[in-house]
């Protein structure tokens, strides 16, 4: 049984940073590429960050994020520096199958796991 876990939102006042995590079990994490997602109240799911199976591609849609990975933990980490209110939302990590090491995915279509969320609520 496939299961990602995510952790490490909360409440933030602007300016601030909060590091995710996303725990990962029940799938071969090193053959995944993995990416962060977010859904605000109202809106689409959209795409945060990706990163490729190996951890040597990254892609993202704001440079204030930085996402990473630790194959041995299975683990995959968001940083977020900088963080608006506009960046309120219910980030999500989520899993695809990778034949390469070095392609990620930003398309939510292309994401097979995912976990359940943690929210993230950024402060005036």
């Amino acid at each position: 049984q496939v299961q990602l876990v995510e952790s490490g939102g909360g409440l933030v006042q602007a300016g601030g940073s909060l590091r995710l995590s996303c725990a990962a079990s029940g799938l071969a994490f090193s053959t995944y590429g993995m990416g962060w997602f977010r859904q605000a109240p109202g809106k689409e799911r959209e795409f945060v960050a990706a990163i490729s199976r190996s951890g040597g591609n990254t892609y993202y849609a704001d440079s204030r994020f930085t996402i990473s990975r630790d194959n041995a933990k299975k683990t995959v980490y968001l940083q977020m520096n900088s963080l608006k209110p506009e960046d309120t939302a219910v980030y999500y990590c989520a899993a695809h199958l990778s034949a390469s090491n070095y392609y990620y995915s930003t398309a939510v279509s292309s994401y097979i796991y995912w976990g359940q969320g943690t929210q993230v609520t950024v402060s005036s």
